[in-house]
C-alpha cells in the first residue's frame, strides 16, 4: 500500500500496480469455465483503475476478472501476504488457482497470507460492482459506483514472526504534556514449527517494549505490551500537526507507522482539541475524478489539499466512505481535521432493511475494518455512522445503537454522528456526539417552506426548540451539507437565477453567515469541494450526469463560490485565533 513515507526497512516489499489481464463477465460464467486458473483472449488494463473509465464500459456493471503474473526469486518456499486496497464491491481472490479470500465492501483494504514456491505464479481477481438489496452503498446514490481494482495492490515476503499491525492506544494525562501508551500488535508466524525472536516497539526516540515472544507454527497471535507514561510529548494540532514514527521489529521483520497524540472532546455546547474550543471550517469532498474514478491519483490528492488549505478550510468530510490511506497521511502532515463514514448512503436504504441481518452485518464490518485500518491517524476526529438514511425511524436508533456502541468502545478518542436530513423528527440523534444536519434550502424545494434562502432563518429557530425539547442542546450542531449547484461559466445579472455561479456564491455567502452567528452551531461543511459524476439513476437536477454543486468544477478550475468561501473562512479564522 502506498503511503507517504516507507512501512518497512527490513521486510521486502512487491508492487504489483501495473499492466494486469482483464476479462469481462456478462454472463457470469468465469467460475464455471475455470478462469480463476488464468485468463485467455484478456485485454491488458493498468492497475489501479476503474473499468468505467475505459470507451465503451461507461455503464457496465457486474463482473470482471483481472489477473497478473508474477516471479518469486527468493527462498525456496515464502510466505507471502497479500494486500488489496479497494475493489469494488464484492471479490475473490485465487493464487495459481486456489481460493484465497472473499472480501465485501469498497473502501477498506483486504488481505490474506500464503505460501508459494519459487518461480512463476499467477494472482486472479473477480471483482463484481453489482447490486442487491444488501449491497453498500445501494444502487440508487448521488455519485458514480465505478467497478475495478481502485487502489493499489502489494505482496510481501514474510520471513519468522512477521507483524501485521500495531495499533497504538493512549491517554493524555491531565496536564496535555505526557501520555499513557501501549501498542496492540497482531503477529504471525511464517514457520511450520514454534517460533521465538525478540520485539522491540519505538515510539520517536523511545523504546517503549522490549521482550520475547513466542508462537507456535503457523500461529496467529495479538499482544498487547505494558502502558508506559511518556512525559514531555508534543501535541498534534491544526497549527502544528507533530507527527511521531512508530517501528516495530522482530529479528526478521518491521512495521512502521505514525501517531499523533491530541484529544478531541465535547464540553459545554463547544468542541474542544487539546482543550481550546475550534469551528470546523470544512467542506465535503468525494474522492472521485471523471477521467479516474475511485482510483485517484496521489498528485491530484495534493491538488486538491493545496485548493482546500487555499480556502482557509481546516477540516474535510470524506464523503461517502474510506478515503485512501495516503490521502489521510497527507492530512496527518498538513494538521486538517477528517471525518471519515462508511457508505451507508441514503434513500437508497429502505427503511425495513435497518433490522435486516445481512445489512446490521455488513454495517458493523466496515465500521470495524475502517476503524482497524485508520486507527493511529490523528487528523480523523470524527466516525460517521451513515447518511441521510430515514432516521425518523426507530428501527434506525436500534442500527445507530449497534454502531454507536462498537465504535464508542473500540474506535479511540473520536467524535461519533451521523449526518440528518431530518432534523424535527430524527430520533438518532441521542446517539450523537455532535448533531449533524444535511438540508437544502434555496436549492430544493421541502414542504412548509417558502422557496428561498430565507427558509434556513425558520429553520434555524425550530431547530433550537428541537434540541430543547430532546434535551439535546448540550451538544454542538454542525451544519454538514448546504449549498447549491452552478454550471461553471454561466453567469447572471439577476441573483435569483439558479445554475449560475452568483446565484451560488450568494446562497454560500448568505448561509455560512448566518450558521457562523448562530450560538448553537459549531460548523460547516459545504456541499461540495469538487463536482463529480453521478449514477444515471440520479437524474434529479444533475445536468450533465454531473452533481454541480462543486465550488470548484471537476477539472479543479474556480468558480465564483470558491473566491468568497475562501474570503469568509479566513475571516472565521481569524476571529478564531
Amino acid at each position: 500500500m502506498k503511503r507517504t513515507f516507507e512501512e518497512h526497512k527490513i521486510r521486502r516489499v512487491h508492487d504489483l500496480n501495473g499492466a494486469w489481464k482483464f476479462k469481462l463477465d456478462p454472463d457470469n460464467v468465469g467460475k464455471d469455465e475455470g478462469w480463476f486458473y488464468g485468463l485467455s483472449d484478456a485485454e491488458d488494463v493498468i492497475v489501479p483503475s476503474c473499468w468505467n473509465n475505459e470507451l465503451g464500459l461507461l455503464n457496465y456493471e457486474g463482473v470482471a476478472w483481472y489477473e497478473k503474473k508474477f516471479e518469486i526469486t527468493g527462498d525456496d518456499y515464502t510466505g507471502l501476504l497479500f494486500e488489496l486496497g479497494c475493489v469494488m464491491t464484492y471479490a475473490e481472490v485465487w493464487l495459481d488457482g486456489k481460493l484465497q479470500c472473499e472480501h465485501y465492501g469498497a473502501f477498506t483494504a483486504f488481505s490474506f497470507t500464503a505460501y508459494a514456491e519459487k518461480g512463476a505464479h499467477s494472482l486472479v481477481v473477480r471483482a463484481d460492482s453489482s447490486f442487491d438489496k444488501h449491497s453498500f452503498p445501494q444502487r440508487y446514490t448521488d455519485w458514480f459506483n465505478y467497478g475495478g481494482i481502485a487502489r493499489d495492490v502489494s505482496m510481501y515476503e514474510l520471513k519468522g514472526i512477521s507483524i501485521l499491525d500495531n495499533h497504538i492506544a493512549y491517554t493524555l494525562c491531565d496536564d496535555l504534556k505526557s501520555v499513557k501508551v501501549h501498542a496492540e500488535l497482531e503477529l504471525f508466524n511464517t514457520l511450520d514449527k514454534e517460533s521465538s525472536s525478540p520485539l522491540s516497539v519505538r515510539i520517536g526516540d523511545t523504546e517503549i517494549f522490549c521482550g520475547n515472544v513466542s508462537l507456535g507454527a503457523s500461529e496467529r497471535k495479538i499482544i498487547s505490551t505494558p502502558e508506559v507514561e511518556l512525559d514531555g510529548i508534543e501535541l498534534w494540532d491544526t497549527d502544528s500537526p507533530k507527527l511521531y514514527t512508530v517501528v516495530a521489529e522482530t529479528d526478521s521483520d518491521d512495521l512502521i507507522d505514525r501517531v499523533g497524540f491530541r484529544k478531541i472532546e465535547v464540553k459545554d455546547n463547544n468542541i474542544l482539541l487539546n482543550g481550546r474550543s475550534i469551528e470546523l471550517l470544512g467542506v465535503n469532498r468525494h474522492e472521485e475524478h471523471h477521467e479516474w474514478g475511485f482510483a485517484f491519483p496521489p498528485k491530484l490528492m495534493k491538488r486538491d489539499l493545496d485548493l482546500i488549505l487555499d480556502m482557509n478550510c481546516n477540516t474535510i468530510r470524506g464523503s461517502h466512505y474510506p478515503n485512501s490511506k495516503i490521502f489521510v497521511d497527507m492530512l496527518d502532515e498538513k494538521g486538517i481535521l477528517f471525518w471519515s463514514e462508511i457508505p451507508m448512503w441514503g434513500c437508497g436504504f429502505a427503511w425495513e432493511l435497518f433490522t435486516d441481518p445481512i445489512i446490521v452485518e455488513r454495517g458493523l464490518n466496515m465500521h470495524k475494518e475502517m476503524v482497524k485500518q485508520y486507527y493511529n491517524h490523528p487528523s480523523i476526529i470524527i466516525w460517521g455512522m451513515h447518511n441521510e438514511i430515514d432516521s425518523a425511524k426507530e428501527t434506525a436508533a436500534t442500527l445507530t445503537k449497534t454502531f454507536y456502541d462498537y465504535l464508542r468502545e473500540f474506535g479511540g478518542n473520536r467524535l461519533i454522528t451521523h449526518a440528518s436530513n431530518h432534523p424535527l423528527d430524527d430520533v438518532c440523534m441521542g446517539y450523537d456526539d455532535i448533531i449533524c444536519i444535511n438540508i437544502y434550502h434555496g436549492w430544493y424545494d421541502y414542504n412548509g417552506y417558502p422557496k428561498t434562502m430565507k427558509a434556513w432563518e425558520i429553520l434555524v429557530e425550530q431547530l433550537r426548540e428541537r434540541l430543547a425539547s430532546r434535551g439535546w442542546s448540550d451538544k454542538p450542531v454542525i451544519m454538514s451539507e448546504f449549498g447549491a449547484a452552478a454550471l461553471a461559466g454561466f453567469h447572471s445579472h439577476f441573483d435569483t437565477v439558479r445554475w449560475s455561479e452568483e446565484y451560488q456564491r450568494d446562497l454560500l455567502e448568505y448561509t455560512l453567515e448566518l450558521f457562523h452567528n448562530t450560538d448553537y452551531m459549531r460548523g460547516t461543511y459545504i456541499w461540495q469541494f469538487a463536482n463529480i459524476r453521478t449514477s444515471p439513476e440520479m437524474n434529479m437536477n444533475r445536468v450533465r450526469y454531473f452533481n454541480n454543486k462543486g465550488i470548484v468544477d471537476e477539472n479543479r478550475n474556480p468558480k465564483a463560490a470558491y473566491f468568497k468561501v475562501k474570503e469568509l473562512y479566513g475571516k472565521y479564522a481569524l476571529e478564531n485565533k
